[in-house]
């Protein structure tokens, strides 16, 4: 972490062209360098071209993403986040494409830009900013690619009542998980997988930890534009429900952790049917070390996808694991089962894997194993993961490798 005296006097000269009196603002800058690779023989490797590590189906990107957080004083903060996407040549020789790329035409993307203002027990964030899958299950910043998606919204958080905090929020555009340089509107999958457009979304959550040992958070949205009328009359409005009950503590046995969900996405108008689904998770700690997480998931046959309407890619369901998602968020029962165990200074092994069933005409049932291991060292977080996935109604499992490493400054 490093701090930087700006001069007022020089943002002033950049603006309007006159000196001021030199005041100084402390910015503390972080940021974070990353390395991010990834495999896969596509399915089918008797294509030499779509083997594991072949340039073809491989992709990778080094990047680089700097924060600047400064006081203003008076309780006012300012937000900012640049981000650097590259390959450093690789495409010409060792992969064919980017894990995340940027469109926007420029090498660097203001990925972050936010005013915060704090009164009392009132917190207000206007503009690009990340958005928690635990405040805001249906519009969240996701960290599974290089760098996290942010959004274009108005925040408010409140904990005027004790024990009780309230988020308000109006989630207008974001930029994709896949593409850091495309703000477009939020979006929706139907059932069928085809993706439209939302206009945007109001969103209210509620989090209580006034309950021994539960923290219960319940979120209502009203989103825009999710579906085109199947008469093609009018465009359709949903409402999205989402309840998550989280029970630990230390008095519970073995490091007991008890979680319940549960939702809907409601599509108005005629033809067009709610989406509901639920979970259960439950996690021990035997022992020392060791972390075991039991899951269960099932969506029923709605209209629309339980989706992050943020990217339209994950789930906020706890059986999501890495690669699984194309099977969890539609008409589907899903198991899942993660050990992960500390090997000893600051490295750990996670093995996971979910089964899903197939509840569609389809009958396409799906299984995903993952072997993920995460060392420290230097300095460098370093992730290397093997996934394999499998449908029953192809032949040929997916196998992928990821390879990431991110060094925090």
């Amino acid at each position: 972490m490093k701090k930087t005296l700006v001069s007022l006097a020089a943002v002033a000269a950049l603006t309007t062209g006159a000196m001021a009196a030199d005041k100084g603002i402390d910015f503390v800058t972080t940021g974070e360098a990353t390395i991010y690779y990834e495999t896969t023989d596509n399915g089918n490797v008797a294509n030499s071209d779509d083997t594991l590590f072949g340039k073809t189906e491989s992709k990778a990107n080094f990047a680089f993403q700097i924060n600047n957080d400064a006081d203003l004083g008076n309780g006012f903060a300012l937000g900012s986040q640049l981000t650097f996407l590259g390959t450093s040549g690789l495409t010409t020789s060792s992969v064919s494409n980017v894990a995340q790329n940027n469109t926007s035409g420029d090498e660097v993307t203001l990925t972050k830009i936010n005013l915060t203002k704090k009164v009392g027990n009132t917190t207000v964030k206007l503009g690009r900013q990340e958005l928690p899958k635990s405040l805001s299950p249906f519009a969240f910043s996701e960290k599974w690619n290089v760098y996290k998606n942010t959004f274009d919204a108005v925040l408010v958080v409140n904990s005027d009542i004790p024990g009780v905090t309230l988020v308000g929020a109006i989630v207008g555009t974001t930029n994709s998980s896949k593409d850091v340089g495309a703000w477009t509107d939020l979006v929706v999958k139907t059932q069928g997988g085809v993706t439209t457009t939302a206009e945007g979304a109001y969103m209210l959550t509620a989090q209580t930890a006034a309950i021994p040992m539960t923290t219960l958070t319940a979120s209502y949205y009203q989103l825009g534009q999710v579906i085109t009328n199947p008469l093609g009359i009018d465009d359709e409005r949903a409402t999205a429900l989402w309840v998550d009950a989280k029970l630990a503590g230390k008095s519970m046995p073995l490091g007991l952790k008890i979680g319940l969900q549960g939702g809907s996405i409601t599509p108005d108008g005629t033809g067009l049917d709610a989406t509901n689904a639920m979970g259960v998770k439950l996690g021990l700690a035997p022992t020392d070390g060791l972390n075991l997480c039991f899951a269960y998931s099932t969506v029923d046959d709605g209209s629309v996808q339980i989706r992050n309407a943020g990217t339209g890619v994950k789930t906020p369901l706890y059986t999501q694991l890495i690669k699984n998602q194309d099977y969890i968020s539609k008409d589907n029962d899903t198991l899942m089962v993660r050990a992960a165990y500390k090997l000893g200074g600051t490295s750990k092994i996670i093995l996971q894997a979910s089964s899903t069933t197939d509840n569609s005409a389809a009958e396409n049932d799906a299984t995903d194993i993952e072997l993920v291991y995460k060392v420290k060292a230097g300095g460098v977080n370093m992730l290397a993961g093997l996934f394999n996935t499998k449908m029953s109604n192809d032949d040929s499992a997916k196998n992928y490798v990821r390879l990431v490493a991110r060094y925090a400054f």
